[in-house]
């Protein structure tokens, strides 16, 4: 039992990302006490949260994942383009982004 819970733990700190992201820029931030980690190719982001939450607290994780975005790349994201692989899920997420020139 002690080892699941060692694998647990210590897999719920790392984030991989998706293949089509593999050499993309990674940010780390921490919103509101959750913590993520964005993965910036030139105009998206995918971003992974970190940790376990019940319930009630990931219903805040979309709007922070746009936030999380925004700050650690200096883009803007696009209205309305954060999507999910798994409808519902608040552990990944990708969105478009609209980066200054330069």
């Amino acid at each position: 039992m002690r080892v699941i819970l060692f694998l647990v733990l210590s897999l719920s700190a790392c984030a991989s990302p998706a293949p089509q992201f593999l050499g993309a820029t990674r940010h780390d931030i921490t919103l509101d006490g959750i913590r993520f980690a964005v993965f910036q190719k030139p105009h998206e982001a995918e971003v992974i949260r970190l940790g376990y939450l019940t319930r009630r607290e990931r219903m805040a994780v979309p709007e922070l994942m746009v936030i999380a975005a925004e700050r650690t790349t200096g883009c803007r994201a696009i209205p309305n383009s954060l999507r999910s692989r798994i409808p519902g899920d608040t552990g990944e997420a990708r969105l478009s982004l609209r980066c200054p020139p330069g």
